[in-house]
């Protein structure tokens, strides 16, 4: 069996978990913040405040739910080691 190398494991399910949970949290976090500004804002900021109220819930989903590996690619070995050989030339300068 093909051991595979540490650097193209993915993340743990505990770590990919808390890291959607973070961002799904500062998006209801600027929600409520809309909301609670709803109450105090006239005009344009109302509406600006109200369509955040309720369009940040689907996007707060589809965010906290794209795979992003923050990691990258995983890492390649070297190319093979080239030898450098002098010709005769060289040593008579």
């Amino acid at each position: 069996m093909k051991q595979q190398p540490i650097t193209s494991l993915p993340l743990s399910p505990e770590i990919e978990r808390r890291n959607r949970m973070v961002k799904y949290s500062i998006a209801m976090g600027i929600r409520i913040v809309c909301i609670v500004l709803m109450l105090f804002v006239q005009g344009w900021w109302l509406l600006v405040c109200a369509a955040g109220a309720i369009l940040l819930p689907y996007f707060a989903v589809v965010i906290a739910n794209v795979h992003a590996d923050p990691r990258g690619k995983s890492v390649q070995r070297p190319g093979a080691i080239q030898v450098y050989t002098r010709h005769e030339d060289e040593d008579e300068r």
